[in-house]
C-alpha cells in the first residue's frame, strides 16, 4: 500500500529580531510553496508538512534548533539560515546527522558541502557584475561598509580585489557596524565618505540597520546621481523599511526583482499576495526560498524518499521555472545557475531593472575563472 504519511520538512528562519525582515519573506517564500504543492495533491499524495522554529536572529540558537529538528521532530531536510554565520553553525550538525540544509541567501562563496543546496547568488553571479557596473557607470573608488560579522568581510574583500583590476580602482574606506545598528551609528562614516569622496559606496549592510544606513546617507546630503549606493542585500524588503524618498537612485545586483516582467513572476506574485496578503515583500531572498522547495518536491516525486541520498542524485542537474526564469542546480558544486541583474531602485519603491544576462549563469563559488566583462544586455536606462 503506497505511503500516505505527512512530510514534515524543517523552516528554519528567524521570525523576530534584527534580521527578521527578511527572513520572514524567506518563510513565507517557504510557505508558498508547500501551500502550492500540496493544493497539487503533495507529493505523490503526501502533505508536506512545516515545522517552524524562530531563531531570533541569534546564531548560536541556529545549531540548537537545527538539532531539535532533526532529534525530536525527525526531519531529513531543513530549508533556513540568512546570515553566513547562521549557516556555517548549522552545517556541522546536518553533516554529523546526514541531513540536507536548502540555503535561499546570496553568500560570500568559497565553500561546499555535500549536505547543502545552495540557491542563493554566488560572487561570480552578483559581485563581478556589480562591480563593472559600478566603476563603468561611476568610477573606481570604492568605499565598503558593512554589518560585523562573516559575509560582508568576505564579500568586501572580494568587491576590492575585483575594482582592483580596473585602472585606478581602489578602497578608500572601510568600515563596519553592528547588527542593531541605527542611523546615529553611521554619522561618523558619513563624515569620513564626505572626506574620501569615492565614486561609489558598496554596502553589505543587512537586515533593519539597512534603513537606517541608507537615511544616513539622506540626511547626509549626498547625491545618488554622483556617488550611488551599490549593494547585493539592499532589497524590496529593506526599500519598503527606509521609503522611495530615501532609497530612489541607488543600485542593486540580484538574480531576481519583485518587477520582472514575465508571466511566470506575474502569476506567483499574484498567487502569493491572494494566498498570503501583507505577509511579506517578494525578493531575491523570498523567491529562491519559493523555488528550493520545489526542486525539493519534484526530486521526491524521482526518488520516492526524503532521504539525503536519496535525493541527492535527483536534485543534483534538476531544473525549475522559476520567476527569475529557468534554473538548474549545477552536478558538480551544488549551487545555482542564476541570473545576473543590476536593478536601480525607484521612487516607487520597486527596482528598475537597468541590465541583465542573456542567460542563467554558471555558479563558481570559488572565483576559479571569471571576465568582468561577462554579457550583459542594457535594458533601461539609468536615472540620474
Amino acid at each position: 500500500m503506497a505511503n500516505k504519511n505527512p512530510v514534515n520538512v524543517g523552516v528554519l528562519f528567524s521570525e523576530t529580531g534584527v534580521t527578521s525582515s527578511i527572513e520572514s519573506s524567506q518563510l513565507y517564500g517557504t510557505l508558498f510553496a508547500i501551500d502550492q504543492i500540496n493544493e497539487a495533491g503533495g507529493i505523490d499524495g503526501r502533505e508536506l508538512v512545516p515545522i517552524r522554529r524562530d531563531p531570533r536572529s541569534t546564531p548560536s540558537a541556529y545549531a540548537a534548533l537545527a538539532e531539535r529538528l532533526i532529534t525530536e521532530d525527525d526531519v531529513q531536510v531543513i530549508f533556513g539560515c540568512y546570515m553566513s554565520s547562521t549557516r556555517k553553525a548549522v552545517i556541522p550538525v546536518v553533516e554529523r546527522r546526514n541531513r540536507l540544509l536548502f540555503y535561499s541567501t546570496l553568500y560570500e562563496g568559497f565553500e561546499f558541502s555535500n549536505h547543502l543546496i545552495y540557491t542563493g547568488a554566488s560572487p561570480n553571479q552578483n559581485s563581478v557584475q556589480l562591480a563593472e557596473f559600478m566603476t563603468s557607470a561611476f568610477g573606481p573608488r570604492v568605499y565598503l561598509v558593512g554589518s560585523d560579522y562573516i559575509y560582508p568581510y568576505e564579500s568586501n574583500r572580494i568587491m576590492a580585489d575585483l575594482v582592483s583590476q580596473y585602472p585606478g580602482g581602489r578602497k578608500v574606506g572601510e568600515r563596519y557596524v553592528r547588527l542593531d545598528s541605527n542611523n546615529e551609528d553611521f554619522a561618523d562614516i558619513m563624515t569620513d565618505i564626505r572626506k574620501v569622496r569615492p565614486d561609489f559606496i558598496f554596502s553589505t549592510v543587512v537586515g533593519n540597520a539597512t534603513q537606517h544606513f541608507y537615511r544616513a546617507y539622506a540626511e547626509a546630503g549626498f547625491d545618488p546621481s554622483d556617488m550611488p549606493i551599490g549593494s547585493l542585500t539592499t532589497t524590496e524588503v529593506e526599500l519598503a523599511q527606509m521609503g522611495p524618498g530615501v532609497s530612489a537612485g541607488h543600485f542593486t545586483s540580484a538574480p531576481y526583482f519583485q518587477s520582472l516582467d514575465n508571466e511566470v513572476n506575474f502569476a506567483a506574485i499574484a498567487r502569493f499576495n491572494e494566498r498570503f496578503p501583507g505577509c511579506a515583500v517578494p525578493n531575491a531572498c523570498w523567491e529562491a526560498a519559493y523555488f528550493q522547495v520545489h526542486l525539493f518536491a519534484n526530486a521526491m516525486r524521482r526518488s520516492g524518499s526524503d532521504d539525503i541520498d536519496a535525493l541527492m542524485p535527483h536534485l543534483l542537474g534538476s531544473s525549475f521555472d522559476a520567476p527569475q526564469g529557468k534554473i538548474s542546480v549545477e552536478r558538480s558544486n551544488h549551487h545555482t545557475h542564476l541570473y545576473s541583474r543590476i536593478g536601480q531602485a525607484t521612487e516607487k519603491g520597486q527596482f528598475n531593472v537597468v541590465r541583465s544576462t542573456r542567460n542563467a549563469i554558471y555558479p563558481d563559488p570559488y572565483l576559479v575563472s571569471h571576465a568582468l566583462g561577462d554579457t550583459m544586455l542594457r535594458m533601461s536606462p539609468v536615472e540620474t
